[in-house]
């Protein structure tokens, strides 16, 4: 495989931030995704809110699973921290390095197959306990890198790249997020940056478990049957001396709209899918509200956008749990093992 190289130059003129860095700075190797691929848009808003937030790149840990999604972190902020998981374990590696070094800001980047279906449990308990991360996911619906399958999102009634339905009831990872506990519920769509930065930026703020649900869609895996321009039409009508694979460049989608608006977006496909972005008087420090407000507008067919829950006065895991404001990777021996009276009198506190 040819590995291409970014150009480490930066021309003079381009703008600093108030920490000295360029926006150029914020943003990592060359994305080898599909061309369109809305994980792209989602590396470039992450970016520019960083770069607009003059955070040090050297402050922040970014944490992912397996899938399409989790090779993003390598596409934004190169000099920050950065772990690849196994398959849907992001959120307890992260639980265990906010534990030990609080003063990081952590991004957890996943996928719909990486959360809502093998990561299930590790997203919820993620959410409930409180741990301070922005939590981003981005929600293709389809196992991409295996070849387009339902995931768990996948709306019921969907088609595949084959043409067969889904019969299966999606997991809304919005209103999990809800009941699990988040105090910062968003969701958002790839292509709409003027919403997305402004919302990732929120969710920086947050002290507290930060969730947003990015509608991301795949342009790979969505040319169904029926279509002379599906792979499979052009294998049966072509006489071919050998089998190639091949994934044809494709347009971003891009969406502008104004606040309390719907737009339906045609996807590659041919399919559309609606989204409606809050109106400026919805108050989303309401719970209850918000999940009627989802749920309302999810059976009408619609993908409610923007800050859709926060709790003002939440608090983090390490308030929930009255740890120590230093630290634990800088706390010393004596204090990490006060030693056998201390342990009984633990022991015996449990009891």
């Amino acid at each position: 495989m040819t590995y291409i190289a970014k150009p480490k130059l930066h021309h003079p003129a381009l703008q600093p931030n108030k920490v000295g860095f360029t926006r150029r700075d914020y943003e990592g190797k060359i994305s080898t995704l599909c061309a369109g691929c809305g994980h792209d848009s989602i590396s470039s808003a992450v970016i520019q809110a960083c770069w607009e937030m003059n955070i040090e790149p050297h402050r922040v840990a970014k944490l992912s699973g397996i899938g399409c999604s989790s090779k993003t972190p390598d596409y934004f902020l190169g000099n920050s921290h950065g772990f690849n998981t196994v398959h849907g374990r992001m959120p307890s590696v992260l639980t265990g390095a906010n534990l030990a070094n609080r003063d990081l800001l952590y991004l957890g980047v996943s996928g719909d197959g990486d959360s809502a279906s093998i990561g299930l449990g590790q997203f919820a308990h993620a959410m409930r306990r409180g741990v301070n991360m922005v939590y981003l996911l981005e929600n293709n619906g389809v196992y991409g890198l295996t070849k387009g399958q339902f995931s768990a999102t996948a709306d019921k009634g969907s088609a595949s790249k084959k043409g067969v339905a889904n019969s299966d009831a999606p997991i809304d990872t919005v209103s999990l997020a809800l009941i699990m506990g988040a105090t910062f519920v968003g969701r958002s769509f790839s292509g709409d940056k003027e919403q997305l930065v402004p919302l990732i930026k929120a969710a920086i703020g947050h002290r507290g478990a930060a969730f947003i649900d990015i509608v991301s869609p795949c342009v790979a895996f969505n040319n169904h049957a029926g279509s002379t321009k599906s792979y499979d039409y052009v294998r049966e009508h072509n006489e071919a001396v050998n089998r190639i694979d091949f994934i044809q460049s494709r347009r971003e989608i891009t969406a502008d709209y104004k606040p309390g608006a719907t737009v339906d977006i045609q996807q590659h496909d041919g399919t559309w899918l609606r989204l409606r972005k809050v109106h400026p008087e919805y108050d989303p420090t309401d719970k209850v509200a918000a999940m009627n407000h989802i749920q309302q507008h999810q059976a009408r067919g619609e993908v409610v956008t923007g800050l859709l829950y926060y709790d003002p006065d939440s608090n983090d895991m390490h308030a929930n749990l009255n740890t120590v404001a230093q630290p634990f990777n800088r706390l010393d021996e004596q204090a990490l093992c006060p030693g056998a009276a201390q342990l009984a009198k633990l022991n015996d506190s449990l009891r």
